[in-house]
Formats: C-alpha cells, sequence, structure tokens
C-alpha cells in the first residue's frame, strides 16, 4: 500500500476530512505558495508532506504557514534509500519546525495530524483513543494465539 493511501486510510477511519494535492516545492513553487495561503484560510489546522529525494516540500510548507507540518519522508530507490529525504526534513533550520515520522510512515504521519486536531475535539479524540486501543487489541490477540502455539 503507498504512503498516500495510509495516511488517507487511516483519515478516513477516524472521520477526518482532508485534502490531496501533488504539489512541487521545485516544479510548482507558485501553485505551492498559493495553496498553502489558500488552505489555511480554509481553517486546515495541519499538513501531511510526503517527500523525497531533497524533501524540501515539508520546509517549505513550513516556512510559508504556522499551522503544523508532518513531514513523512519517503525510501526511495536510490542509494541512500531514503535516508537523503530524512535528513533534509529532519534538519529544519530553528524557527522553522517540522514534524517528522519515520520513512514511509504515512500512517503514523496521519495519527499524530488526528491528536494534533484531536487537541480541540472531543469527538475526535475519542475515536483517536479507541483507533489506539483497538492496536493494543491486537497486540494482545496475537500474543495470546502465539502463547496458544507452545
Amino acid at each position: 500500500m503507498g504512503i498516500y493511501r495510509e495516511a488517507a486510510d487511516l483519515l478516513e477511519e477516524l472521520h477526518i476530512s482532508f485534502e490531496k494535492r501533488i504539489l512541487s516545492a521545485h516544479r510548482t513553487p507558485d501553485d505551492l505558495k498559493s495553496y498553502v495561503g489558500e488552505a489555511e484560510e480554509k481553517g486546515v489546522r495541519v499538513f501531511i508532506a510526503i517527500a523525497g529525494m531533497s524533501a524540501a516540500l515539508p520546509g517549505v510548507i513550513a516556512s510559508l504557514t504556522t499551522v503544523p507540518v508532518i513531514g513523512v519522508p519517503v525510501a526511495g530507490k536510490s542509494p541512500l534509500m531514503g535516508i537523503d529525504s530524512l535528513f533534509s526534513i529532519v534538519q529544519m533550520p530553528p524557527g522553522v519546525p517540522v514534524a517528522t515520522v519515520a520513512l514511509n510512515g504515512g500512517r503514523n504521519a496521519a495519527l499524530l495530524a488526528a491528536e494534533i486536531i484531536a487537541l480541540s475535539d472531543s469527538k475526535l479524540s475519542q475515536r483517536v483513543k479507541s483507533y489506539r486501543e483497538k492496536l493494543r487489541k491486537s497486540v494482545r490477540d496475537k500474543d495470546q494465539k502465539l502463547q496458544g502455539q507452545w
């Protein structure tokens, strides 16, 4: 499953509306700047930026807004296997923070976005707590199944 799809699936499961765009910090900078401004005006509360190689996208978005930005580095096919993306996103200058999740961590980006939004949405907070409980139950069920095999 693709990185975007993992994020989108979890956002949908948690009933969080979202927009999806393909924009480039290098190839469509004017479009990116326009979109960030419009999104902020519409009340977007978190940006998730999935980026590979030089991975400038999350940092550029963060430079254009004070809305939280979550960067998802992509483990590409280059010899660096995504470490370049990770370093680009994680090494932001002081004053331009970007939260960073693991390589290809679309699901964690969506969950972090949900947790940020849930700070001011008690119904979403309950859905996030239920999701986390579902994860705990899944691990416990797997453990119990393993214990039954021995």
